[in-house]
């Protein structure tokens, strides 16, 4: 055991323009500032003051990482420009090109640079003509569904399509993503998907993005035998006995009709509703930013079905599979090219083009963030130069509803008390 002492740690805020900071700092010394004590705290040793006692709560509550068993960070492909595209057919395009095209003929094509550490062309190319893949869609963005090509060999088509945790969205399943450290652009990098999911999905820059799945799917049993593949729930058992045993319920690896049975998805409803919580956004601000959330034991079964209930809702809604999604806010009025080009937002309407606009679209919504971006712009800003089809448009629409009803869901969920 080392008795050495912790160092000494000072903090002190300096907010302004940047003029002002140069002043300041010209202006003072060390010595001369008004420094805040700093008392170091295991195991986040923080650079500024926290709240220990409500830190204390905090880590209390059901650690996300260590109640899902198994989880990955999203796929890297490390050529984003060849390997994942809008639609199948470009995808599919690409294939042949691999399977037919010598790499000097690949790379002047697709204007690749030059190959690195984790991806090389050859390999790409060596990876599609030798192993069985799948065309399957990925969860780019939020909201924005791409094709790519699925093979699951490391350094191969993909840098890196984390196989052991993405092989499992090739079933029916779900996922609950997250992420360790992230840039502060707004509080709510959570979301929820079915899909192989990228690295980038909540930020460009959140390199600690994490994959959660709700279910692990197998062929084999506890002995080793083969059997006909079937699916387990991904989650601590002790985790979820604690949580059982406080709610007086029984635990069932599939959701059942059975009165006071509580299943995986109902514990992942129940984490979806808290984590979109602004007061326990705003209240755990500081810890949200520095690792996984910690999620509050519920109190009792009715606040725990009241949150399990809209988590639900939210759910379908981010997963575009709710009918509310349906029922559009916006019309599409002007017929024309449907081309992409410099998009704005002016009157509730946002132009895609020079005489082309979605109409009757909310603010709330044109501003939402989840993760780092900003859907309602980005999903649009990414397609410029590109054509939008019947469904695109009507996609654009799900959207801005799915946006609009999560700004009213989280207005529900914080009428209830978590702690």
């Amino acid at each position: 055991m080392n008795d050495k002492k912790l160092a000494q740690v000072f903090h002190y805020d300096l907010y302004g323009k940047r003029e002002e900071k140069y002043e300041f700092l010209n202006s003072f010394i060390l010595k001369n500032i008004l420094w805040t004590d700093v008392e170091p705290k295991f195991a986040s040793y923080s650079f500024s003051n926290l709240n220990n006692e409500e830190l204390d709560r905090y880590n209390s509550g059901i650690n996300i990482e260590a109640l899902f068993l198994l989880n990955a960070t999203g796929v890297k492909t490390e050529r984003d420009v060849l390997t994942i595209q809008f639609i199948s057919k470009e995808i599919e395009e690409i294939l042949a090109d691999i399977r037919s095209q010598s790499i000097e003929a690949l790379r002047l094509k697709y204007k690749l640079e030059k190959d690195g550490r984790d991806w090389q062309l050859s390999n790409a190319k060596t990876d599609i003509l030798t192993n069985p893949y799948s065309i399957v869609h990925i969860h780019y963005r939020p909201f924005d569904f791409r094709f790519t090509a699925y093979t699951g060999i490391t350094k191969g088509f993909m840098a890196y399509p984390r196989e052991k945790i993405m092989t499992h969205f090739l079933e029916d399943n779900l996922a609950l993503i997250s992420t360790r450290i992230n840039r502060g652009l707004s509080q709510g990098y959570n979301f929820v998907s079915r899909k192989i999911i990228d690295l980038h999905l909540l930020d460009s820059a959140a390199d600690s993005l994490q994959t959660f799945p709700l279910y692990l799917y197998q062929n084999t049993d506890e002995l080793g035998n083969e059997r006909k593949k079937y699916r387990t729930p991904n989650l601590n058992p002790q985790i979820v006995q604690q949580l059982v045993g406080q709610l007086s319920l029984t635990f069932t690896p599939e959701k059942e009709s059975t009165p006071n049975t509580l299943s995986p998805i109902d514990i992942l409803d129940y984490i979806y509703a808290i984590l979109h919580s602004p007061t326990y956004r705003a209240k755990y601000k500081e810890f949200l930013k520095i690792d996984f959330p910690r999620i509050p034991y519920p109190k009792d079964q009715e606040t725990f079905w009241k949150f399990v209930e809209l988590g639900g809702e939210l759910r379908q809604i981010h997963l575009l599979e709710s009918p509310v999604v349906e029922k559009f806010i916006t019309s599409y009025p002007v017929s024309g090219t449907n081309e992409v080009g410099k998009v704005r937002y002016e009157d509730k309407k946002v132009w895609i083009n020079e005489s082309q606009y979605f109409d009757h679209l909310p603010q709330i919504a044109w501003e939402f963030y989840i993760g780092g971006y900003q859907p309602a712009q980005k999903w649009l800003k990414d397609r410029k130069g590109r054509q939008l089809s019947f469904e695109d448009v009507r996609h654009y629409q799900k959207i801005i509803v799915a946006l609009t009803e999560t700004d009213r869901i989280m207005g529900e969920i914080d009428e209830i008390e978590f702690e």
